[in-house]
């Protein structure tokens, strides 16, 4: 959970729910299933008590919802259950990063791509992330970081994506040596994710993490020069490795 955001591990199909502890007096909310149908998702979850009016009637009111279904005899609230299925348009997750779009003098990765981000009008835009990388490498400007942001998009609208972003970093960047990286998917694979983290302390060569980014899925973007390769893929890499993104592994050590 990050602030207002619940983010799941969960199977495509359906399942056993099990509350536990769970009463008519505590409540207590579940997904039951969830199933892909084309180009939408439907959801079906299960609420009880109190729980129940976050499941049956805020939940279907969220942005994007575009139906929900109840049992004809639903009742909400109370001490009752209530079950109720949530249609969404099926959306992907893409993580696109960039390194090396400032100089000494002026500008800033991080700055420059959550700006881009707040202002896209495609898809629905989820995190930033500054991740800071190996601080002895002899090509930096000052903190040597590169940053990436996530957006849920539906993959018909990846292309008009990626040319925004790639047209928001050519018109922004300080830099002759700016590289974009995109990768599409719910999990960072573990090669991906190892080249990453010791990004932070190694310090590798572009083709080095191009090596990496084909043989994990990560497609690199030329902005205007080769040398962020390095660290743009390895944003990708670090996206979800929570708070050990921004800091170094020393900062992590008991």
């Amino acid at each position: 959970m990050e602030g207002n955001t619940i983010v799941m591990d969960t199977i495509i199909g359906e399942g056993e729910l099990h509350f536990g502890p769970a009463s008519k007096d505590l409540g207590g909310q579940g997904l039951r299933s969830l199933v892909v149908d084309g180009d939408e998702v439907r959801t079906t979850w299960v609420g009880l008590a109190g729980a129940s009016v976050g499941v049956g009637a805020c939940m279907p009111q969220g942005p994007g919802t575009i139906a929900a279904e109840y049992p004809d005899d639903v009742k909400i609230g109370g001490a009752h259950k209530v079950e109720v299925t949530i249609i969404t348009p099926k959306l992907v997750r893409i993580i696109v990063s960039v390194d090396d779009t400032d100089t000494r003098e002026k500008g800033a990765s991080w700055s420059m791509i959550l700006k881009a981000a707040r202002e896209c009008p495609i898809g629905t835009f989820l995190k930033h992330k500054i991740i800071q990388l190996n601080p002895n490498v002899p090509q930096k400007t000052t903190n040597c970081s590169s940053s990436g942001v996530s957006f849920a998009v539906r993959e018909s609208e990846i292309p008009a994506l990626l040319d925004y972003f790639r047209e928001a970093f050519r018109n922004n960047t300080y830099s002759q040596e700016t590289t974009m990286a995109y990768f599409v998917g719910l999990r960072i694979p573990k090669e991906l994710e190892e080249y990453g983290w010791k990004a932070k302390s190694v310090i590798y060569q572009p083709q080095q993490a191009r090596d990496v980014a084909r043989r994990t899925g990560v497609e690199i973007v030329e902005i205007t020069g080769t040398r962020g390769t390095i660290g743009a893929v390895a944003a990708i890499g670090c996206f979800d490795l929570g708070m050990k993104a921004a800091g170094l592994p020393e900062d992590f050590e008991s």
